[in-house]
């Protein structure tokens, strides 16, 4: 199965997991502002969950998707 030719990679790739970890920064200090009751910082922090997914997007168009020229596959 892993011999699969149509297999999209399932996000290991330079754009999604740098988009990831933006977004889970983001979703992780949006949830400690809204902890500590700080609605400025809990929107900023959704703008950051924003920011994150472009990022994956104008990362994965330069060529560092799964399908992009800058993209080699790890062996697992």
């Amino acid at each position: 199965m892993s011999d699969d030719i149509s297999d999209p990679g399932h996000g290991h790739s330079p754009a999604a997991w740098t988009a990831v970890v933006i977004m889970l920064v983001a979703v992780t200090l949006g949830t400690l502002f809204y902890w500590f009751d700080m609605p400025v910082l809990v929107w900023a922090s959704a703008g950051l969950l924003v920011v994150g997914a472009i990022v994956g997007w104008a990362m994965a168009k330069a060529g560092y998707g799964v399908k992009g020229p800058k993209y080699s596959p790890k062996a697992h």
